[in-house]
């Protein structure tokens, strides 16, 4: 059920907070060894407090990223297995004054670097449509724990596509504001001038009710934003007849993929230009754009480029012995390697090295700086365009969730645009949401929504007008 349905149920004692919260946790324990949403499930009830809003008594998951006083963070990694944080995410603190209820830490790839959902700690996530087939990541068990139904929101990090990707294979919204909309103060940096916090619910409303009480400066993160003093909730329902939206035609033209034998591709962009002419019937102007194919070509590695840079430095502290398990050594470099080597996964240690290859002065210019500026080239482009029009609308993915150990080409148009240009809301800090659109093989698809920064109220009315016309997917047992 969505936040309003519960807090009608709520507010008229048809049930009670404890009650959600032991419908929850019994749904958290029942699913966990099938899908492995949580790292941590919590089994006591505990009201912090009551104050009235939308959320009051009502469960919700958060990302095992965040830090928790007293309650075990792991990020999924190993080197941080035991670590149970002193102080409280401003976000986690945000949810508690409202009177949110946390059910569980939910496992993400480890350290957040990840798209599969596989490489955590404590195991992979299972998608609930279908368990051969991944979630998606790195926000995996937050998506997971709510197309299952264990909860009707859950927080997120969002760093390349790390909420609105998995929300796209869960059959569920997945919201990532505008860079700084929410504070990032307790969330484990990735990639500090990339990482957006965000939340997983079943309907656009929700995203934007829990938004609302998240959002606004807080003075422990330099980089957060003053509160717009709209309500966005508020905000969702005016009419959208004239807003303008545009794709990418290199990434969505059927043309471009004549030759293709990928039927769930071509079935998913059939598809998706039905979702167009749904757009037109509500008043939405839809165009397609010509977008420079070398730049689109480029988001991948300038992202891994920034990011993996980014997270070698933010990590640095991560050596086992401010942090983890103590390694074993006669010397402080000794007992560093020996903690790293075995607390980190071996794609953890991947992107580590290639952050400080990157980061070495002689390659600085090269690679780190030259990814830099492919950023700002796609920015200023999509500036450019968000001049004209109110919002980019482009499938959220190139097609269905991939099977557990399926190879994807790495070098096709569809994986290089299609599975990555998620990553242009992150380098430009632009408000993005991704929404249901159908299935394809039984599975869900969507459609993702980009706009200008600061316009987080614009994207949820655009939205949320869609999916009231399209409809919410629901997930059969």
């Amino acid at each position: 059920m969505d936040i309003l349905s519960l807090r009608k149920k709520l507010d008229s004692g048809e049930v009670s907070s404890e009650d959600l919260f032991i419908e929850s946790n019994k749904l958290a324990h029942q699913y966990q060894d099938e899908y492995n949403s949580f790292v941590t499930i919590i089994d006591k009830y505990k009201m912090k407090n009551r104050k009235d809003t939308l959320i009051t008594g009502i469960p919700y998951a958060l990302k095992d990223n965040f830090s928790t006083s007293g309650i075990l963070t792991t990020a999924s990694s190993n080197i941080l297995k035991d670590y149970v944080p002193v102080y409280d995410a401003t976000v986690y603190k945000k949810l508690k004054n409202a009177g949110g209820v946390l059910i569980g830490k939910t496992v993400l790839d480890e350290l957040a670097m990840g798209g599969t959902g596989t490489t955590g700690h404590t195991g992979v996530v299972r998608n609930p449509w279908d368990k051969e087939r991944l979630i998606g990541g790195s926000s995996a068990g937050s998506c997971a724990c709510v197309a299952l139904g264990i909860v009707p929101f859950s927080i997120g990090s969002d760093t390349g596509d790390s909420i609105r990707k998995p929300a796209s294979f869960g059959g569920v919204v997945g919201f990532k504001p505008t860079y700084g909309r929410i504070s990032r103060y307790g969330l484990f940096a990735f990639a500090s001038s990339l990482d957006h916090v965000g939340c997983f619910t079943t309907c656009v409303r929700d995203a934007a009710i829990v938004t609302d009480i998240l959002k606004g400066r807080d003075p422990l993160d330099m980089t957060s934003l003053e509160d717009d003093g709209k309500i966005y909730s508020d905000c969702i329902d005016k009419d959208v007849k004239g807003k303008k939206l545009f794709y990418f035609k290199e990434a969505c033209n059927l043309d471009v993929y004549k030759d293709s034998d990928d039927e769930e591709l071509i079935e998913s962009l059939e598809k998706f230009q039905e979702t167009i002419e749904e757009c037109r019937k509500i008043g939405l102007e839809v165009s397609e754009v010509s977008f420079d194919k070398e730049l689109l070509n480029a988001i991948y590695p300038a992202y891994m480029t920034i990011s993996c840079a980014e997270a070698t430095s933010n990590n640095a502290n991560l050596t086992g012995i401010q942090f983890g398990p103590r390694g074993e050594g006669n010397s402080v470099d000794e007992i560093m390697f020996d903690a790293r080597t075995k607390g980190f996964s071996e794609l953890i240690k991947r992107r580590f090295i290639l952050g400080s290859y990157i980061l070495q002065k002689e390659n600085q210019e090269k690679l780190y700086l030259n990814a830099c500026r492919v950023r700002r080239l796609i920015v200023d482009k999509m500036n450019e365009l968000f001049e004209k029009y109110d919002g980019l609308i482009m499938p959220a993915s190139g097609g269905i969730a991939p099977k557990f150990g399926e190879k994807t080409d790495q070098l096709s148009d569809r994986y290089l645009i299609l599975e990555n240009h998620l990553a242009i809301a992150n380098f430009g800090g632009f408000p993005s949401i991704t929404i249901p659109s159908g299935k394809v093989k039984g599975m869900p698809i969507a459609i993702n929504i980009t706009g200008r920064i600061m316009e987080d109220d614009v994207v949820l009315n655009i939205a949320n007008k869609i999916e009231e016309k399209i409809g919410r997917l629901e997930r059969g047992e």
